[in-house]
């Protein structure tokens, strides 16, 4: 199974091919999202098997967020990443199509947006774990 490093590498290395920056609180909402529409797209399979908890800015991998922290607001420098043999063709095509669409809006909009989304509601006031279900639930509501 794939990891949130690796889903979030590919990430990155998308945005170096586009020459566009992501910061860390960027890459969150791109994996946030990458994890709850292959929950919907994949039958509740999920993409990877870290947590997502609900922070005050939204849905955050707690494992990725300290590996990039030291970036702190700004971009996360470039890097160049091949997925073969980490994600499969499935889930490569899924991490690029989320890129396309959620890719283009700043960080702060994708947080605006997971705000408004129940996985994040039901935990804001804990800060709590967004369980593989709740996402799942929501998402599939997301995919016709």
């Amino acid at each position: 199974m794939a990891t949130v490093h690796d889903v979030a590498k590919l990430f990155l290395s998308l945005s170096t091919k586009n020459e566009d920056a992501i910061s860390n609180l960027k890459l969150q909402k791109l994996v946030y999202y990458a994890q709850g529409f292959h929950l919907a797209l994949f039958e509740g399979q999920p993409l990877f098997d870290e947590k997502i908890e609900a922070w005050t800015h939204g849905p955050v991998a707690p494992d990725l967020y300290h590996e990039y922290k030291k970036f702190g607001k700004g971009p996360i420098e470039n890097i160049e990443f091949d997925p073969a043999g980490k994600l499969s063709d499935d889930q490569i095509e899924l991490i690029q199509e989320v890129y396309e669409i959620f890719g283009q809006f700043s960080a702060w909009k994708l947080r605006d947006l997971t705000h408004e989304e129940m996985p994040w509601l039901l935990h804001e006031s804990d800060a709590s774990e967004i369980s593989i279900a709740e996402m799942h639930e929501y998402f599939k509501t997301r995919v016709h």
